[in-house]
C-alpha cells in the first residue's frame, strides 16, 4: 500500500492519498498560534487500512516541522489518536484530558 500525505494549506486540509487516489482527509481551521484540527475522514471502502492513523501521524509530523502553532484536537478521532500516542502531546495547547473532557465521542450521549 503505497501512500501518501499531502498538505492543501489553501483549502486547510492534510490529504491521504492511495496511489494517485485520495481517499481521506483531515481538515483544521487556523488562530493565531493554534491549529483546530477539526474532521478526519476516510473514504467508505478504504476503512480499516490503518489510513486515518498515517493521516493522523504524517499531519501531526507536517504541523510540527512547519511550526503551524499548537494543537486544539476537536475532532473525536484525532483525539483518541493524540491520546494513544503520548509522544504527540507537546504539541497541545491544552492537557490531553481537557481534550477528552471537551469531546463528544461517536455513540455517546
Amino acid at each position: 500500500m503505497d501512500t501518501k500525505v499531502l498538505h492543501d494549506s489553501s483549502n486547510h486540509r492534510y490529504e491521504i492519498y492511495l496511489g494517485e487516489e485520495r481517499v481521506g482527509l483531515m481538515d483544521y481551521s487556523l488562530r493565531p498560534g493554534e491549529i483546530h484540527l477539526v474532521h478526519t475522514e476516510v473514504n467508505p471502502e478504504h476503512q480499516g487500512k490503518n489510513l486515518a492513523a498515517i493521516l493522523l501521524r504524517e499531519s501531526l509530523n507536517s504541523i510540527r516541522s512547519e511550526n503551524l502553532g499548537k494543537v486544539v484536537p476537536v475532532c473525536s478521532y484525532t483525539v483518541k489518536y493524540m491520546e494513544k500516542h503520548p509522544e504527540t502531546q507537546d504539541l497541545l495547547l491544552n492537557p490531553i484530558e481537557d481534550a477528552i473532557a471537551a469531546c463528544r465521542f461517536p455513540g455517546s450521549n
